[in-house]
């Protein structure tokens, strides 16, 4: 008992650790990116979109490092259908009604829908091998640069939205969205300091320490209570590395920011799906425990499918947030084998 609660403690503290350093890391990488002159635009598309992934990112790569490769497919999957199920849930019920951009929908729901459908038909053979992991990564790349391009033309069309007001005299010019979201991110580039360097050195230390103990903690906890570590990164580390998004979009939506909620997922799912399991299959090939594709891989397909559903309507209303929640919990259950 007194070691299981050893491990549960390092298993917390290493989590916390693994998100306030990979927090740390994208700040100061934003920071210096923006003193670099880079375009804020860009900046925000990938250094702070992909920021949120960071935390799998880091414990896949631990992961196969330790040899313990199934980790990687079980938290992958339980962090999308988490993203999903428990995160838009939630901002569904904070919100009441979400309310989804057609942008969303003409371009990031098909995405996202394409994006699972090959994860899921790669891992068939319940593996993913260095040619598979090779492709997953261009598919990021094609992915990456597609969102890119398509935000930038957005951006051209919309660039300036003009009112004109009723006396017909008077010109309001009111801020795209996407300029809205660069002011968002920094008005004024800071000067490159030894703190900015100083928080990036320390935040990759911490990614990197709470990545390595995340996984011992839950090789550990495993062993103790007899269950494999991939039960434990399908639920446990799955939530905990995706409490970026979490915190990010249930405040989002709480402030009718429902652009930056629901994007955030699209992104995070996308970069996980991809790059979280392409890059680690670079170093080793991944297989997939039984638990992930027999439970998991169902549940995402479906829960891909019922977002997409939800998308499509524009709306994402407090019931379906309920539902989304319930079925979160019917996952877990149906993880720990209550039915």
């Amino acid at each position: 008992m007194i070691e299981l609660i050893f491990w549960i403690f390092i298993f917390v503290v290493s989590l916390f650790l693994l998100i306030k350093g990979a927090d740390w890391f994208v700040e100061s990488s934003e920071k210096i990116a923006l003193a670099l002159k880079i375009s804020p635009f860009i900046v925000g598309v990938t250094i702070v979109a992909i920021g949120t992934s960071f935390p799998e990112m880091a414990s896949s790569i631990a992961a196969v490092l330790k040899g313990q490769t199934e980790i990687v497919g079980a938290n992958v999957v339980g962090s999308n259908i988490a993203n999903v199920l428990l995160i838009v849930g939630l901002s569904a019920v904070a919100a009441k009604t979400l309310i989804v951009k057609r942008s969303l929908i003409d371009v990031d729901l098909p995405l996202l829908a394409s994006v699972t459908a090959l994860f899921s038909f790669i891992i068939l053979d319940k593996q993913v091998k260095l040619g598979e992991g090779i492709l997953l990564l261009f598919a990021f790349l094609i992915y990456l640069l597609y969102t890119i391009f398509q935000r930038k033309e957005e951006k051209g069309l919309t660039g300036e939205l003009i009112e004109i007001l009723p006396e017909g005299t008077k010109i309001q010019v009111l801020p795209s969205r996407i300029e809205r979201r660069e002011s968002e991110i920094k008005k004024e580039p800071e000067k490159l300091t030894l703190k900015i360097f100083a928080f990036l050195i320390v935040g990759l230390l911490a990614l990197i320490s709470g990545a390595n103990y995340v996984i011992d903690s839950v090789v550990e906890i495993a062993r103790v209570l007899k269950i494999t570590p991939a039960l434990i990164s399908i639920t446990a580390v799955a939530v905990g590395t995706s409490l970026p998004e979490l915190v990010v979009s249930v405040r989002a939506a709480s402030q009718k920011k429902y652009e930056i909620s629901l994007g955030n997922i699209f992104g995070s799912n996308a970069f996980n799906l991809l790059a979280v399991v392409g890059i680690p299959a670079l170093i080793k090939p991944l297989s997939i425990d039984d638990l992930t594709f027999s439970v998991g891989l169902p549940f995402l397909i479906i829960t891909t499918v019922l977002f997409v559903i939800s998308g499509i309507s524009r709306r994402i209303h407090q019931w379906e947030g309920g539902m989304y929640l319930l079925l979160y919990i019917l996952f877990l259950a149906k993880l720990f084998n209550f039915f």
